[in-house]
């Protein structure tokens, strides 16, 4: 089980990483776009930041030039790079031709057949946008849990991404994902809950300590 930060920003990405229990930072065009940096400066500030898995979406649209790309990545991020890739017959092509020397994670997965052919390419990570396929779709949950069966004894992990809550988050993990993405605004208050402040006040009022 590994919980990720889904963010660019160099900030967010340093606060989370310095909290001990994130492990790592997705990314994708979008965030890398909004981050306002090049990606081949960006990236390596992101790799000073976090010792673990960072996530990069390939933006190539044809074989050789995905290929390019992600040995580009690699170039940068070395045995940190988990390589996203597109959910269609080029995606899972090149998955294919690279999962045995790049960890690969199909990403925007919305169907238990598209997860299957995820892992017949190799993939060691899926990703499933769970609050946006419940908006487009009706339930982001169960399809966790449809994926988690079909994928239940194969070699193929289940990442949820698209978390807007932190019941949203316990949800996907009680539907069978191994790993959670979160944006920057769902991560802090993972942590929290008013009961545990008002306990915390209690024990610093009135208790006694060796300090």
């Amino acid at each position: 089980m590994s919980i990720y930060i889904d963010s660019a920003d160099l900030h967010h990405i340093q606060t989370s990483c310095e909290l001990g229990w994130v492990k790592g930072v997705t990314t994708n065009p979008l965030l890398l776009a909004q981050a306002g940096m090049d990606a081949n400066s960006l990236l390596p500030a992101i790799r000073q930041l976090c010792s673990g898995p960072i996530f990069y979406q390939l933006v190539a649209q044809d074989f050789e030039a995905m290929i390019t790309e992600a040995y580009m990545a690699q170039k940068i991020l070395d045995k940190q790079l988990v390589l996203k890739l597109p959910p269609n017959d080029l995606g899972f092509k090149v998955c294919a031709q690279l999962s045995s020397k790049i960890t690969c994670c199909p990403t925007a997965i919305y169907s238990p057949a598209q997860a299957l052919v995820a892992q017949e390419a190799g993939a060691r990570l899926i990703a499933v946008y769970v609050n946006r396929t419940t908006r487009l779709m009706g339930d982001g949950i169960q399809l966790l849990g449809e994926i988690s069966s079909v994928l239940s004894g194969g070699g193929t992990e289940l990442l949820a991404a698209s978390l807007k809550s932190p019941a949203e988050a316990v949800a996907a993990v009680t539907a069978g994902a191994q790993h959670l993405t979160l944006p920057h605004e769902t991560l802090i208050l993972m942590s929290k809950h008013e009961l545990s402040n008002v306990a915390i006040a209690e024990f610093q009022k009135n208790g006694a300590g060796l300090v």
